[in-house]
């Protein structure tokens, strides 16, 4: 089949289950015969930073939860296979259990563009902290103090916070590793 008949489709499907949703639309094409209609089945997601008791946890979000993208013509069977995998929902279409609207090129060349910007870039880390808020600090010399953050650097990931050393304030760059909330 000829390429410049496939269009990108979106699957709807259980928010959570988008990979075990590729992976069953995957294995279910390919036991039918019909991996020539089907070319790719994408799940658009982006990498995190989190700070979680003091350590850096890296997490993969999914960028549109519960939707599954796929490059696919849809003739004959394949749509009826796709809407019987356990997980999914339906198409994303204009009615409900009417026909599946392929999305327009401009849409599919914004999402695989942000795609690939989110391969390329490093994963950003959430800022935890806002100016004002009283922190401890839990790595470092100044371990057990506490301080109020004073002023954010999101380039450097570090925190200028205002911590009192016998009796006088003291200001401090830390990073955003070596200090957690205060409860």
């Amino acid at each position: 089949m000829a390429a410049e008949s496939k269009k990108w489709y979106v699957v709807r499907s259980i928010s959570g289950k988008e990979r075990k949703v590729k992976e069953a639309i995957l294995d279910e094409i390919a036991r039918n015969g019909l991996s020539e209609n089907l070319s790719q089945v994408l799940i658009p997601t982006e990498k995190i930073y989190q700070i979680r008791n003091g350590k850096k946890v890296s997490k993969e979000r999914s960028f549109f939860p519960g939707y599954v993208l796929i490059e696919a013509e849809l003739t004959g069977e394949v749509p009826h296979i796709i809407k019987n995998i356990n997980g999914v929902i339906g198409f994303l279409g204009a009615e409900k259990g009417g026909v599946p609207l392929p999305l327009r090129q401009s849409e599919v060349n914004r999402i695989l563009g942000k795609v690939d910007e989110l391969a390329d870039t490093e994963a950003e880390l959430n800022i935890p902290f806002i100016i004002g808020e009283s922190i401890k600090v839990i790595d470092g010399p100044f371990n057990g103090f506490t301080g109020t953050i004073e002023n954010i650097n999101e380039e450097k990931k570090k925190l200028e916070v205002m911590v009192k050393i016998f009796g006088r304030k003291q200001p401090l760059e830390l990073s955003y590793l070596q200090v957690e909330k205060e409860s």
